[in-house]
């Protein structure tokens, strides 16, 4: 049995926002189980009752939740005003989805893809601290006290940024660095290296939330059950 609140199961329908959701029910219009319904409280068995709005029934959502291993070339947006191929364009499904986050044209790497719009904001609000791997290649070696910089904090545009880890995955080549953020600005990891001189040559995002990008570049798969419910228990309030 899940039992959700009303507004919330009428958003996740696709009917409104869950503000807009809370007026129709104190407007009178919604019915479960053909009683009128007024309290904001009332929650909803999403597998058994039977919920109407202006006397049409409505059913609950079905989530989708895709992990898409991104190749360069692509925008990570739900349309493009330059009509460029989005991420969206290679999940096949008639859903509508949208993207969890940002990645840059020439990024490549982990996004995830939804309709799950808590979901997403459970991956992206900063209080969250959701953790991001990427691959770097850099123009020159990283130096030692540059990497402690990185873990003590930068200011990139006015505000400080730090990576939590920086490692070294070819040890005897400081160019290929392999660093974890917990932010989602724009262009963060190329702003943070740009700050102390370097430039980013490629960048390849290996894990978002802890879910890596185990397919070849330019795949995509459903998330299984229990990374859905994996990312909810170590991230969510």
């Amino acid at each position: 049995m899940t039992q959700i609140r009303i507004n919330k199961f009428l958003s996740e329908s696709g009917i409104t926002s869950r503000r807009k959701s809370e007026e129709l029910v104190l407007q009178g219009r919604v019915t479960v189980n053909g009683k009128v319904i007024s309290d904001l409280a009332f929650k909803v068995d999403s597998d058994k009752d039977k919920v109407f709005l202006d006397g049409e029934k409505i059913s609950p959502k079905k989530h989708l939740y895709f992990l898409l291993n991104k190749p360069k070339g692509l925008v990570t947006t739900t349309n493009d005003e330059k009509n460029r191929k989005t991420v969206v364009d290679l999940i096949q499904t008639k859903e509508k989805i949208f993207p969890v986050g940002r990645l840059d044209y020439d990024t490549t790497g982990a996004i995830i893809l939804t309709n799950d719009g808590d979901f997403s904001n459970l991956l992206t609000h900063p209080k969250h601290n959701v953790p991001r791997i990427y691959e770097v290649k850099i123009d020159r070696p990283l130096l030692e006290e540059d990497k402690e910089k990185f873990l003590h904090g930068v200011f990139i545009k006015g505000l400080k940024g730090k990576f939590k880890q920086v490692i070294f995955p070819l040890k005897n080549n400081r160019k290929y660095v392999s660093v974890t953020a917990v932010e989602g600005r724009n262009h963060f990891v190329k702003n943070m290296f740009g700050a102390l001189g370097y430039t980013v040559l490629s960048l390849n995002r290996k894990s978002f939330a802890g879910i890596e990008a185990d397919i070849p570049i330019g795949q995509y798969r459903v998330l299984r059950k229990e990374e859905i419910s994996g990312v909810i228990e170590n991230y969510g309030q």
